[in-house]
């Protein structure tokens, strides 16, 4: 029983993270879509499972095919030819692509290798997730995660979630630490 409820209890941890991520993009008035690949859905399922996601989400590609990532998110056809889809680059253009196709102010990826085998000339556990939002650019980052293929997808999902509220929250805290000085130029 106890293995359970710590189970229920990671579990709505990762929920609550969702549920503060999807408040603070309603508390702004912005919106999120999400660009899929070895996750596939399984951020999306995330982020539905939470009530109320609707005000804000817009929806998701599950982009699990590397030609549905030029195709449908835009990315560079020659930067998949020459690096493959487990790149940072590719992460960045995922969601700014999932963002611009439907419409969000924020768009957040996943890209990676979650086994059993090797591909692109990554090892298992090399992901990439990506985050874009309205001031345009993209942040990505490389994580090298451990486990079988069921924890490195669930890891996927915590460290893409994690990224985009830390951007929320880092943008947000920027905004409330800019004062005007005393020559009308903003300071920190």
């Amino acid at each position: 029983m106890r293995g359970a409820e710590t189970g229920a209890g990671a579990e709505s941890g990762a929920e609550s993270v969702a549920a503060r991520l999807l408040e603070e993009l309603a508390r702004r008035g912005e919106t999120l879509a999400v660009a899929e690949s070895l996750t596939g859905g399984l951020v999306a399922a995330r982020i539905t499972a939470v009530p109320g996601a609707s005000r804000v989400f817009r929806g998701s590609v599950t982009a699990y095919a590397t030609p549905l990532k030029r195709d449908v998110l835009g990315v560079d056809g020659t930067l998949l030819t020459e690096r493959g889809a487990v790149d940072a680059e590719v992460a960045r253009q995922m969601a700014g692509g999932v963002r611009k196709a439907l419409g969000a102010d924020w768009g957040v990826s996943t890209t990676g290798v979650a086994g059993p085998e090797p591909q692109d000339g990554q090892p298992v556990g090399t992901v990439f997730v990506a985050v874009a939002g309205p001031g345009g650019g993209a942040r990505a980052v490389r994580l090298a995660l451990a486990g079988d293929r069921s924890a490195i997808r669930a890891e996927s999902v915590d460290k893409v979630l994690a990224l985009l509220f830390g951007e929320l929250t880092e943008n947000a805290r920027a905004q409330d630490t800019e004062q005007p000085g005393g020559n009308g130029c903003l300071q920190p």
